[in-house]
């Protein structure tokens, strides 16, 4: 017995969680994707011996990952394996400060303070806010449909009510974390976890320091054989389903009549289905997949979120002082976002994100070697010269980085593919090469995003990070979760 037969746009990590909770409640499935690769943005590079985790490198909530395992009636230790970070990120500041992030809290509170001299006290209030805001709103905001009545007519909706004061939806991120902290250091440290959603941390409201949790509180972690092995492990067990997945197969259209999805055209071949849900961008679905229905104008031209520029280099050295994830922060915090979200452009003096999965697999790199997946976020795509810029960036963030570790990293790189805003559109479908779809810089945003299902079209559905919660590997299997809930 099933329930019918579902298809899926794209298989984005969102798309294949979705293809194994519709597996799981009894349709048969088929996932056409694009590209000749399963992951989307969480694929892989191999170039010159080095490999490379393409996209995502933090990973947090791994039970949500478990959990379609679980759902699937399978072990998830015999198909997915990870280790918890005990040092979740280095920082480096240009005064020369550098801070672990342990993930044990004590030890956290007592670095940071010994290396700032921020009071304990303020470190500890910063994370129990954290805490707070994902106590009282991850349910809400993250586990449930905002676009049903019955999420917020239920006792933990109303219990988030009574806490409304307390959610900081009126200042922005920085101006909640000046007020609590003395150190601009510590400042910037807690700011840029508004870029966790493509967000600015001068407008992005203070509600977003619930990110901070994800990795404080809960910890981080990293999976045995890369971050793309979520992505691997997923598509396996999807197959394992029964889920047919169908590559170098990209949808033309979404057939619709009289306000209902009856299936997608594909190689000019009708194929009909019960359900549809796309994991595509929800800009592009709409203008490329259902020109001839009526477009949510609004949602659509929402502000997108930034993107990013990504340099994958094979380091002929290796680095003790660096770890697994490293951050080297701009000396202008607020120029750098001025320059991103109001005036386009890439600040000369940008933070540099630099991964490194061979500290933690060493065979993502020849012996003696690194792999350094080198990223600095950027504004999407609106019609800049990225070849110049792409060029005055690779040159500055060399610069940079061989002042701080006082090495020429120029004469090390010997092997270099780069990640910008016009190839992230090209290779993900994602509207102006924005990664996390509109932003997150007012207090409405999470209400500005598309729901997980249409809302004039019968049996057309909607996942992945363009739409509700939001992007991120979390929000993109959450997504997936909302949507099916939906059925």
């Amino acid at each position: 017995m099933t329930n019918g037969k579902a298809g899926i746009i794209g298989a984005g990590i969102a798309g294949i969680a979705a293809a194994i909770r519709l597996a799981n409640k009894g349709y048969e499935v088929e996932v056409f994707e694009a590209n000749t690769y399963p992951g989307g943005k969480l694929s892989q590079i191999d170039m010159g011996g080095y490999r490379f985790d393409a996209g995502p490198s933090l990973f947090t909530l791994p039970e949500l990952v478990e959990e379609l395992f679980l759902l699937s009636g399978e072990k998830p230790e015999d198909h997915f394996k990870y280790i918890r970070l005990s040092v979740i990120c280095k920082y480096f500041y240009e005064d020369g400060t550098i801070i672990h992030a342990f993930a044990e809290r004590d030890q956290l509170i007592d670095e940071i303070h010994a290396k700032t001299q921020e009071s304990k006290e303020a470190i500890s209030q910063a994370l129990n806010r954290s805490a707070h805001l994902y106590e009282t709103l991850s349910d809400l905001f993250m586990q449930n449909s905002l676009h049903k009545w019955r999420t917020y007519v239920n006792p933990k909706a109303f219990k988030a009510y009574r806490s409304i004061h307390r959610l900081d939806f009126f200042r922005s991120m920085h101006q909640a974390n000046q007020q609590l902290f003395k150190d601009e250091r510590v400042v910037q440290l807690f700011d840029r976890y508004a870029t966790y959603n493509g967000s600015d941390p001068y407008q992005t409201p203070a509600t977003m320091n619930i990110i901070p949790h994800l990795e404080f509180n809960t910890g981080a972690f990293f999976p045995k054989e890369g971050m793309h092995d979520i992505t691997m492990s997923l598509f396996e067990l999807a197959k394992r389903l029964g889920v047919i997945f169908h590559f170098q197969s990209p949808i033309s259209k979404i057939l619709v009549h009289k306000k209902q999805a009856l299936g997608l055209l594909v190689d000019n071949i009708e194929k009909h289905y019960d359900v549809v849900v796309s994991n595509m961008d929800v800009v592009n679905t709409y203008k490329k997949l259902l020109k001839e229905q009526p477009q949510p104008k609004k949602l659509l031209n929402q502000p997108k979120s930034s993107s990013a520029l990504i340099f994958y280099w094979g380091i002929e050295k290796q680095f003790p002082i660096l770890d697994l994830h490293n951050i080297f922060f701009s000396k202008d915090y607020k120029q750098e976002f001025d320059c991103i979200f109001n005036k386009q452009k890439v600040s000369d003096d940008p933070t540099v994100y630099i991964n490194i999965s061979s500290k933690y697999k060493p065979d993502d790199a020849p012996a003696g070697c690194e792999n350094w997946f080198t990223m600095i976020n950027v504004p999407n795509n609106s019609g800049q010269d990225w070849d110049s810029l792409i060029e005055k960036c690779r040159a500055s963030i060399i610069t940079k980085l061989s002042r701080i570790l006082q090495e020429d990293i120029s004469k090390l790189i010997v092997c270099e593919a780069i990640l910008d805003p016009v190839t992230i559109e090209q290779k993900t479908s994602s509207s102006m090469g924005a990664l996390y779809g509109n932003s997150s810089n007012n207090k409405y945003a999470a209400f500005l995003r598309h729901a997980n299902f249409s809302k004039s079209i019968r049996n057309l559905y909607f996942c992945g990070g363009s739409v509700h919660p939001g992007g991120g590997i979390p929000l993109s299997l959450l997504s997936a979760k909302i949507m099916s809930n939906q059925l």
